[in-house]
């Protein structure tokens, strides 16, 4: 096997959690024809074909949830879930869990999009969500740095249905890599073509896009990005900080977003309770950083290293306690590629 083979492949060059366009297309027309109960059953059949056929996203998978299993504490989170997660290290079958869950997901987010999960199945925490919401009705706007844990379209898509509490609609705008996900935000304008939500390509982000970003949130918009990918075009440029035991290099792009816009920042995560109910209650998390890039320009760079640094502490805290929702089927762990300059 020769270097090349022997890599890590980069998130972004795993194609086999990427569905087609009409693959997704078929999951519209079911979403129309046939109860979303239904849909969620044939769930768990799908995540076990993936499962079965996809070898290196199992095998990661496997790894990823022994990991999280060994950092669990008893003391962290309620004797249930530490239950299931340490019982993740045991079994060759218990990824399949990770897999069935991560298709409930992909249901749900048509849900979202579609109007059909009940305002009342989603419990805002004991957090900074107030204070946003405050600061929407005031007229302002926010970045919000999302993950792969758990579910942050249910944000995006109250947001856009103006169910939030707020009493104005709140456009958001979500940047992403489209060369990945395109398929997907097609298939969410076809479902809901009136939405509020506007997508930018995270390789096509420049000056003019960041002015415009700015303005966006001056007219009280939300801009939502994700903080647990490295850059595909950018992957020398990430922090590495300890996550669930080992260093793990986390994009700087996201961070240095925050530090550019100068407005305020929320970590939102949103979590299913239940990993595979098929009529879940959601727990909605949102903490707002206490940084501002007010600053100086020689404090800049430390803030947005010290950004990056709370997100990731908060990521692991949450993985620990739903390890099973958080969908990054490939090594997370992995450095970059030979020859690269980490930035630490």
């Amino acid at each position: 096997m020769n270097g090349a083979e022997a890599r890590p492949l980069h998130w972004s060059e795993r194609r086999e959690a990427a569905l087609g366009y009409w693959q997704l297309k078929l999951l519209l027309v079911l979403f129309h024809l046939i109860p979303v109960f239904l849909m969620k059953l044939l769930a768990f059949p799908v995540g076990f074909c993936y499962w079965l056929f996809a070898a290196a996203a199992r095998r990661d998978s496997r790894r990823f949830l022994r990991r999280v299993a060994t950092q669990v504490d008893a003391t962290q989170v309620d004797s249930t879930q530490v239950d299931s997660t340490q019982a993740a290290s045991k079994g060759s079958l218990s990824s399949v869990r990770h897999f069935q869950a991560f298709s409930i997901t992909l249901i749900e987010k048509i849900e979202v999009w579609g109007g059909k999960v009940p305002f009342d199945r989603i419990h805002f925490q004991g957090d900074d969500i107030g204070e946003l919401i405050a600061a929407l009705e005031r007229g302002e706007g926010a970045l919000l740095i999302c993950s792969h844990l758990g579910n942050t379209e249910l944000l995006r898509g109250l947001a856009g249905f103006n169910r939030t509490g707020v009493r104005r609609e709140v456009p958001v705008t979500s940047i992403t890599d489209l060369r990945v996900n395109a398929h997907f935000s097609r298939m969410l304008r076809e479902l809901n073509p009136g939405s509020t939500l506007r997508v930018i390509n995270a390789a096509e982000i420049g000056p003019d896009t960041i002015i415009l970003l700015q303005e966006r949130i001056a007219r009280g918009e939300l801009v939502v990005i994700a903080g647990d990918r490295t850059s595909e075009h950018t992957r020398d440029r990430c922090f590495f900080f300890p996550f669930l035991g080992d260093p793990a290099p986390f994009g700087y792009g996201a961070f240095l977003l925050a530090a550019l816009l100068k407005a305020p920042v929320y970590f939102v995560f949103a979590l299913r309770r239940g990993d595979l109910s098929l009529t879940p209650d959601y727990e909605m998390h949102v903490h707002k950083s206490p940084l501002s890039f007010n600053c100086p320009r020689k404090e800049r760079e430390e803030r947005i290293r010290e950004l990056a640094r709370s997100f990731a502490a908060r990521l692991e805290e949450y993985c620990k306690e739903r390890p099973y929702q958080w969908y990054n089927f490939f090594d997370f762990w992995a450095p970059p590629e030979p020859g690269k300059k980490e930035r630490v």
